[in-house]
């Protein structure tokens, strides 16, 4: 009984002194009232002194963000379950703006827009939190785009290569390899220092699956980050999904690291802009999409950089997808975003579906930073690819109409389509450096035409461990300086011939006869 009176006394004079400690002062607090709700979208009352974008808390725990402000009404934007949000509730504003945890705690896992987990792997513990909205590096911290993002797939690194720090569109139909040429890229990584960002905005959640379960099969998982934001989530969490995903990939870039942002896809996105706009009573535009539809989309892409030395020499390479209808590259979201981007990625349709993949456009795709970040013994192989590759294309064509009887027409036809089955590529399956350089030149010097169509397939799949075998200080050379010189060059060559040689033998004609 002594202990428990000497306990409650110490506990007594305890709560005496935090009582005494306390500030008293008057404080005051503004508090609004949801007028009504309705598909995301929440107007509010009597919060006079809130401030465009910033956050807003519900009575019940839900948030948003304030997205349009009227004389009386506030829209805000709910990044929660509309359905707990009723009229009348409390409304509280925060002072802050939207963040999401940044950090190397994020690596390998699965998370919401605000950086909520996802998957079944515990909180995640942020370094820091960071607005989703950053500005963008200025123009005297941003350095020239010199070095490679290797995406493994032949078609892009030999004829439209890719730099870190480049923002490059992804565009086509759908369901024709948007998703899985990004995917490619992202398994490519593996071998490299680059993180990764797969930002999914209003996908379905089997595509979102496939990707993640792609990733962890074949690419490094343990260096990305998948940000979902699947088409059953909010309005308000699709439209934050990319500026979070930019925003995670930021704290690795500021670190002198590399990023590579995947967005699937920025149509969607779009989309989103035009409902939460619409449902927010703004004027509508073109197409009925607001007016700053593409200030949106260009203040998000412009955070993509190399920086320069002193700011870091980091970068952040992005790489969104936009859908196209029926392949009208004139419509008003591709003609914006292609624009804005630093070139494009085109897919056909009919390469698609005559089997060609990644069924790349080769005359309307470009990259507009070209052969300035490819790898030197890459860029000497690929110099006249392109060219040969689209006057092949242009040559077929014609000859649909008719018979060929110039010999010389038929080789360049036979040559050009021993070129589109190298470049066929099945998914899942990137490419070495060295086994990109060592395919072109044996297109490009002839090596190939020795080989009958049907076994480039087969001479594609032994040629890695061909040249580990014979031809080792070469592959070492290209994976460490990306250059070869004349003796290495050689050596490639006739590793090449002996290969061909093996893959397919030379017809040996009649012995002598015997006397």
């Amino acid at each position: 009984m002594t202990d428990f009176s000497a306990d409650l006394d110490r506990w007594l004079r305890d709560a005496r002194a935090r009582i005494g400690a306390a500030p008293l002062a008057p404080s005051a607090e503004t508090i609004g009232r949801v007028e009504s709700v309705a598909d995301g979208i929440a107007l509010v009352s009597g919060l006079a002194d809130v401030r465009l974008d910033e956050l807003l808390r519900f009575e019940r725990g839900q948030v948003g963000f304030a997205a349009t402000l009227d004389r009386d009404l506030i829209g805000c934007v709910l990044l929660d379950d509309s359905d707990k949000v009723e009229a009348g509730h409390r409304v509280h504003g925060t002072g802050e703006v939207v963040r999401v945890p940044v950090g190397s705690s994020l690596l390998g896992r699965i998370v919401d827009p605000l950086g909520r987990p996802l998957d079944r792997d515990g909180e995640i513990e942020a370094a820091d939190h960071q607005p989703i909205e950053r500005p963008a590096p200025a123009i005297i911290d941003r350095d020239f785009v010199t070095e490679p993002v290797q995406t493994g797939l032949l078609v892009l690194d030999s004829m439209f290569a890719l730099g870190r720090g480049q923002r490059e569109l992804i565009i086509g139909d759908r369901a024709i390899g948007k998703t899985a040429l990004a995917v490619d890229c992202i398994i490519n990584q593996k071998a490299s220092d680059i993180v990764c960002v797969y930002v999914a905005v209003g996908q379905k959640s089997s595509t979102v699956r496939r990707v993640i379960d792609a990733v962890r099969r074949h690419g490094a998982p343990e260096r990305c980050i998948f940000v979902i934001a699947s088409a059953s989530a909010s309005p308000g969490l699709q439209w934050i999904a990319p500026f979070a995903g930019f925003t995670m990939a930021e704290y690795f870039r500021d670190r002198g690291r590399h990023a590579l942002v995947v967005i699937d896809d920025m149509t969607k996105h779009a989309a989103t802009h035009r409902e939460i706009a619409l449902l927010t009573r703004q004027p509508p535009g073109r197409e009925a999409y607001p007016g700053d539809v593409f200030y949106v989309h260009a203040r998000l892409l412009e955070r993509a950089a190399k920086l320069s030395e002193v700011a870091g020499g980091g970068s952040l390479t992005a790489l969104p997808i936009a859908e196209l209808d029926a392949g009208n590259l004139s419509a008003y979201i591709p003609t914006n975003l292609i624009s804005i981007t630093d070139g494009q990625i085109v897919l056909d349709s009919r390469l698609f579906h005559e089997g060609h993949k990644p069924a790349v456009d080769v005359g309307t795709s470009v990259s507009r930073v070209g052969g300035k970040t490819q790898a030197p013994a890459l860029r000497e192989a690929a110099h006249s690819l392109r060219l040969d590759y689209a006057q092949f294309l242009e040559l077929e064509m014609f000859t649909r109409f008719g018979g060929v009887t110039d010999a010389q027409v038929k080789d360049r036809i036979a040559r050009g389509r021993r070129m589109r089955t190298v470049l066929a590529q099945p998914q899942y399956a990137p490419m070495r450096l060295a086994d990109e350089v060592a395919l072109v030149t044996a297109l490009q010097d002839g090596t190939l035409d020795r080989i009958p169509p049907d076994c480039i397939g087969g001479f594609r799949t032994e040629l890695p461990a061909w040249l580990d075998r014979t031809a080792k200080d070469v592959v070492d050379a290209i994976e460490r300086t990306g250059r070869l010189d004349d003796t290495q060059h050689a050596s490639l060559k006739a590793a090449l011939a002996a290969l061909a040689s093996r893959i397919a033998p030379p017809e040996v004609g009649p012995g002598p006869e015997a006397g």
